[in-house]
This record gives structure tokens, sequence and C-alpha cells, in this order.
């Protein structure tokens, strides 16, 4: 083969694997100077260069001295025969280079990928991982990706979001999910072109994978609605969407920096009708009419997890009736304090929190008609004013004697004619 005809053929493979010429050349020259190496009385220190216009391949070297540094001139050391003996080192060495050329190649399409969107052909399923093929590379999608009970049939085409990519020996490895919040984000990319061109955002997501999804967006334009763009005209956008996840429902809410007004949008479909929230505990108390209860809650708590996830806050759902009763139970007053056993008798007794003496089980009825123990009772109190147990005396019983009153006896007046 002349050098010519090896350059067209370097060019034809360039093209075939994907790789620059010049990559080639280099994994060329590094074949031949490791089998020039390999040939007897071979100099030590010793390269090759390749014309990359007339291809012509040349072998130099330089003596060494005691230290291992070369010195003195470029000697042309190529061998006569050099092509024949060379030939099956040289194969052999080019077909690792192109392989290893080749993986990398491949990783550094992928690298810079993570957070995309790829679309793939399902090739293998078992019970540890699915295998999707790319095209040129194949992805892997580990069982804890893949949504519950989706079981997409083999040769069936798959989006998925890509997570990580990984450096092996044998090349990338691409790790794609499809439960991850950013599938969600990528698909509505792609059917709405107002979140692709950064006039509607999506600020915050939800997911349950394969149940349900709730998505706040928000509009940097105020003449473009966030939600009816993301829904689209009669919901022909989100209902894409909805068939690439197999019928997870999407429940799209608008974004709002008042916690107030977010929390309450997070709740739909439910009508909310007051949410209080305590910023040092992170909850927020959310009334709703009692019909609204359920609805608001969902089905085992979903509707109620998804828009904790949502706003970042603890959510807490309380009915009318049930705010109701929690304030006129906690308008009452009650003693503080708890039923501990007395070791000297072995009798429960009644331990103030507020300080003061124990008092026994009778001594405690008794207290509850003056309101002794009550809440507001201070300790001093309490020990001015001790209740003392005061004996039970019996009185005999006295009978009155009984009087017997001498019956008296009207006296008869004679009438005389």
């Amino acid at each position: 083969m002349s050098n010519i005809d090896m350059g067209e053929a370097l060019a034809a493979l360039a093209i075939d694997k994907g790789i620059s010429v010049e990559t080639l050349l280099g994994a060329l020259a590094d074949a031949l100077e490791s089998a020039y190496k390999r040939m007897p009385g071979a100099n030590e220190y010793a390269w090759v260069t390749i014309d990359p216009d007339s291809f012509d391949i040349r072998v130099f070297a330089q003596e060494i001295d005691e230290d291992g540094e070369p010195y003195g001139d470029e000697l042309d050391v190529t061998p006569d025969d050099f092509g024949r003996i060379a030939a099956m080192t040289a194969r052999q060495v080019m077909t690792q280079r192109i392989r290893e050329a080749e993986r990398e190649l491949k990783y550094e399409e992928y690298a810079g990928r993570e957070g995309d969107i790829v679309t793939g052909i399902i090739q293998q399923t078992d019970s540890r991982y699915t295998l999707l093929d790319l095209g040129r590379v194949e992805a892997l999608l580990p069982q804890a990706e893949q949504v519950p009970y989706e079981r997409p049939a083999p040769n069936t085409r798959l989006k998925a979001y890509i997570v990580e990519v990984r450096r092996t020996s044998k090349g990338p490895q691409i790790v794609v999910s499809r439960t991850h919040p950013g599938l969600i984000l990528e698909l509505f990319k792609l059917e709405v072109p107002e979140i692709a061109d950064g006039v509607v955002e999506l600020r915050a997501c939800a997911r349950e994978p394969g149940h349900r999804t709730k998505i706040a967006v928000w509009s940097n334009d105020s003449n473009v609605d966030p939600v009816g763009a993301c829904v689209g005209a009669r919901g022909a956008r989100v209902r894409q969407v909805v068939n690439e996840l197999n019928g997870e429902k999407i429940d799209i809410v608008p974004f709002s920096d008042d916690p107030y007004d977010f929390v309450m949008k997070a709740l739909s479909p439910a009508k909310v009708k007051e949410v209080r929230i305590d910023v040092e505990t992170g909850t927020a108390t959310v009334i709703v009419p009692d019909f609204q209860l359920s609805l608001a809650i969902g089905k085992e708590g979903q509707n109620a997890r998804l828009a904790a996830r949502l706003t970042g806050w603890r959510v807490d759902i309380k009915s009318e009736t049930m705010l109701a009763d929690e304030e006129a139970y906690q308008g009452e007053e009650w003693a503080q304090g708890e039923w501990v056993v007395d070791p000297a008798s072995g009798e429960q007794v009644w331990v103030p929190a507020e300080g003061g003496p124990a008092l026994s089980a009778q001594q405690w009825a008794h207290s509850g008609d003056d309101d002794a123990p009550k809440a507001e009772q201070t300790p001093v109190e309490a020990a001015e004013e001790p209740l003392v147990e005061e004996p039970l005396v019996e009185e005999p019983a006295t009978e009155e004697p009984l009087v017997e009153e001498p019956a008296t006896a009207e006296p008869v007046v004679e009438e005389t004619t």
C-alpha cells in the first residue's frame, strides 16, 4: 500500500468512526513506535513521525547518557523492512487505540448532558434494570428509577432523564430515570414553547411517580397566563405530557411569593377558607369547610403531602368544626400537675406543677368545689390555704318524746224551752 492509499484509508476510517484524522495519525505513530522497539537492535530512545501531507513514515532516535537523558543529534534509523515487520503489531495497537478514542468520544458526547432528556428503544428488561438503545451507546434504567407498575414492551420508544454519566473501562455508562422531577420540566419544555423561551418558569415540582404530580409555574410576562400556557387549547399540551407518563395526573397551580396564597393554591382543587402560618415551627394551618376536608387531604393524604413538598411548609388541615371544638376546649381552665404514688401511704396523690403540698384523692375531690387547684392559683395561695380533712363525727340520734294531748270534750248545752 502506498502512502497515498494509506492516507485515503485513514480518512475513510476517520469518517466511519467519527474520529479526526489527527487522532488516527497519533494512534498510528504510537503503534509504529511500539512495533519498532520490539525489533532486535532498536534504539532505546526513539519516536516515529508521520507527514500529514505525504504520509511519509520516519523513525528518529537519540543516544542517552547514564542518567537516561537523551543527547546528541537526531538520527534517522528507519529500517528498510519496517512496514512489513511492523504490520501486525501496528494493526493490533491501532485497533485498541481506535476503541479507546471511540469510548472517549462517546463519553464527551454525553458528559455534559446531565439533566437532558433522551429517547431510546427498549432492548432488554429484567427485575434489576432496563437497557435503552440511544444509537451509539446504551443507557441503563435501574429498578429504583423506574415508575412502579410501569412495564413497557420491548422495542418501544421511551423518554428518560439523564441523571449521571460514568466513565468505565468499557465505555461511558449513562444512567437515566423515569421518576426524577426534572423529567416533568423537560417534557413541558418540549410541549410548551413559552417554557423553552423562558417566558414561563417552572418554579417548584412535587411528584409521586405513577400517581400524581403538582407543579407551580410563574410568568415573566404579565400578558401571559402561566397556567393556560401549560394547559394549552382544550388541554392539548398537558395531555401530551400525561400520555408520555402513562396517565399520571398533573396539577398546575400558579406560583406566588405570598406563602398564604401559595399554600391556598397548592391544595387545589380543594377550596380553602383560611391559612395560618407559624414561621417558628414552619407549619401552615389550613382551615377548610367541612365538606372540603376529604378533598383537601386527598386519597391516603396524597394531596396534602404533595402540597407540603411543593410549598416547603408543614401543612396541617382542619375543618371548621374541628377548629371550633379545639378553641372551645382550649378556653377551659385545667389544673396542671400529675398523679403519682405516695411511697409512704401507697396511695395516689396529686402533685401540682406549680409546686405545693400533694393532695390525696379525697382532698382533690373536696378542693374541686372550692376551685383550689385551678391553673391560675399561685403556689403561695395554695400554701396559705391548706386543705385539712375534717373528721366525720356522727351525731347521736335523739328521739323526741311523744306527748299525748288530752282529749277535750266539747260541753253539751241543752236548750230550755
